[in-house]
């Protein structure tokens, strides 16, 4: 802890020294050092035309094609009461379904009751969305149209400032599902097709897990990600279909790689393959044929086509039946097969627990229980009315049921997740009302481990997202009672270190590198209890941690910031950012439970 506080400048009166530099944007935007230290303040071709903003309602994409029935399974576990009885409790639940938790919304929350506060977030449009974000910057811009680290400043601009914070937090919850990366787009408009991806995204965070499906399917920068952009027919040199997509979307995004129980163990007890390499074969047949539309001028032009579905050329579609999970989607239309196939997967056992594991590791615990999983993945066969795929009835299951609403001291010590770090960063702006001075937002890659958070968002380094849903750290105690813990994955040293010096420099002096073009927060809230350290910490603890702090963490961090005077108000300013970062470096905050 002391070695914490002298990071960032605790323990004395003396000034500290100066923080590290603030991370440089890359090429070809230029690095900015950091400031000097001071006191921190309180199917056609699209037409060749500038593109509109998004419209405020997209339209629904197509209704799936009717498949079995649903299977009546479990109900939902035990339902909470409706009021959370503590501002703890608020905070939690808070914390779960979004970033952040402020006192208004923790008095929001305690008022209305957990699922009332659910259906009225859900019930909010989209608000602007990360496309006309770029628009309204300028962005659409020929100078800039092979750049893709604009959508970066978009994404934090999304994650931090957008009202609608329950949508964001599900949306970049299914952004670690169905990676696309910024980071290896390439061509035309890069920023403006991840600006349409993660879109897409928030639109169906809440609506029908077959019509994203579809989405993101028809995606172009999932086609450029995964590889159906451009992919062609099998012909006589040769050349045979890209089996990429057709392998991810069976392995990742819809059955993964072993046949399941309800529950998400595996049917039998023993791990039997749910594909193999001919139904990958066969499936990417299906997968053949689509494109960005227009041509390279008229995308050139408008960069409008890197957020429509890709269209389809029936002279590059390969025509053959497809066979594969014991089904067969016969010869005809392109694009009624690739429905029929979306289909078939769609309506595949697996899907259920497969996907209700992964959002429950992503928003609440990285090891669920069965029973846990079970009752997700019910919700996911049959939203209590008839209707497979419902994606609000889905995070309503995930966030209301009994084991993500019980109090976390009667779980045993494995019970919840590893804070991902670039959540954490978001956490903290939002917490401390962090805002951009100059409304651009400019904050750039965070994935260097060694400098910055080692994880930002839309930058998997692969499909296979920063790290595996069934990561278990080797050598560990969770290693040696069978837990996973995904996370864990992207933690070591270099990281631990990375993340504590990049917080304290951002936490005292902000992001940026000029006071025209920052990041700040305001500390106001905190600066007015600065002469009481031990309601300093209590507000603290609650703010980022829902009273999770143990009293010997809380004495620590305490009598740390005692040894600050406050009596001046540099002084005063070094005892609260010293207070966020010990809060904010404590084992208890680094675990959400």
């Amino acid at each position: 802890m002391s070695a914490v506080l002298a990071a960032c400048g605790g323990g004395d009166n003396d000034a500290p020294s100066a923080p590290g530099p603030a991370p440089a944007g890359p090429t070809p935007s230029p690095a900015v050092p950091s400031p000097a230290p001071a006191p921190a303040p309180g199917t056609p071709a699209p037409a060749p035309q500038t593109p509109g903003p998004t419209p405020g309602t997209p339209a629904p994409g197509p209704a799936p094609t009717p498949g079995p029935a649903p299977t009546p399974g479990p109900g939902p576990g035990p339902a909470p009461g409706p009021i959370p009885v503590s501002a703890a409790e608020a905070a939690r639940f808070l914390q779960q379904a979004q970033f952040s938790s402020s006192d208004a919304e923790i008095a929001d929350v305690r008022a209305k009751g957990y699922a009332a506060w659910l259906d009225e977030q859900m019930a909010r449009g989209v608000g602007t969305t990360g496309w006309d974000w770029l628009m309204g910057q300028g962005y659409f811009r020929d100078d800039i149209k092979f750049n893709g680290h604009y959508a970066d400043h978009m994404m934090w601009h999304q994650l931090i400032a957008a009202p609608d914070a329950l949508r964001k937090r599900v949306a970049l919850a299914w952004s670690e599902i169905f990676v696309v990366s910024t980071s290896t787009i390439e061509g035309l408009w890069p920023a403006f097709a991840m600006a349409g991806y993660w879109d897409l995204l928030n639109q169906h965070a809440f609506g029908n897990y077959r019509q994203l499906l579809e989405a993101i399917t028809l995606n172009p920068a999932m086609g450029a990600f995964l590889n159906t952009k451009g992919n062609k027919k099998a012909n006589a040199a040769g050349r045979v279909p890209d089996e990429n997509y057709a392998r991810e979307v069976m392995q990742l995004f819809t059955i993964g790689l072993y046949e399941l129980n309800a529950d998400g163990t595996l049917r039998g007890g023993t791990a039997k393959e749910t594909y193999g390499p001919s139904d990958v074969s066969n499936l990417a047949r299906i997968f053949t044929g689509y494109n960005v539309a227009g041509t390279y001028e008229q995308q050139r032009a408008n960069p409008q086509a890197f957020r429509s579905p890709m269209v389809l050329n029936a002279a590059d579609h390969s025509p053959e039946p497809a066979t594969f999970l014991g089904q067969t989607v016969p010869s005809g239309d392109g694009a009624a097969r690739l429905r029929q196939a979306l289909d078939v997967l769609f309506n595949h056992p697996n899907v259920g627990p497969f996907i209700a594991r992964q959002l429950i590791q992503r928003l609440v615990t990285s090891h669920p229980s069965a029973a846990y999983v079970g009752r997700v993945a019910s919700a996911f066969n049959n939203n209590g009315a008839g209707v497979r795929g419902d994606l609000r009835a889905v995070t309503k299951a995930v966030l209301l049921d009994a084991e993500a609403r019980q109090d976390p001291s009667l779980k045993g010590p494995a019970w919840g997740k590893l804070r991902e770090p670039m959540i954490r960063f978001v956490q903290w702006a939002r917490s401390f009302g962090a805002t951009s001075s100059d409304g651009r937002w400019i904050v750039w890659d965070l994935s260097d481990a060694a400098t910055t958070l080692g994880q930002s968002p839309l930058r998997s380094p692969s499909v296979f997202n920063f790290f595996r849903p069934g990561y278990v750290p080797p050598g560990t105690a969770l290693a040696a009672s069978g837990q996973t813990a995904p996370e864990f994955q992207i933690t070591n040293e270099n990281s631990v270190a990375g993340y504590i010096n990049f917080m304290r420099d951002r936490i005292a002096w902000g992001y940026g590198g000029s006071d025209t073009s920052k990041l700040n927060a305001n500390y106001t809230n905190e600066l007015a209890l600065v002469n009481d350290p031990a309601a300093l910490v209590a507000r603290l603890n609650l703010l980022l941690t829902a009273n999770q702090l143990s009293t010997a963490t809380t004495t620590l961090i305490r009598d740390a910031i005692t040894t600050i005077k406050p009596d001046s108000e540099w002084s005063r300013n070094r005892r609260v950012w010293s207070a966020v970062l010990l809060t904010m470096s404590s084992p208890e905050y680094l675990v959400q439970k």
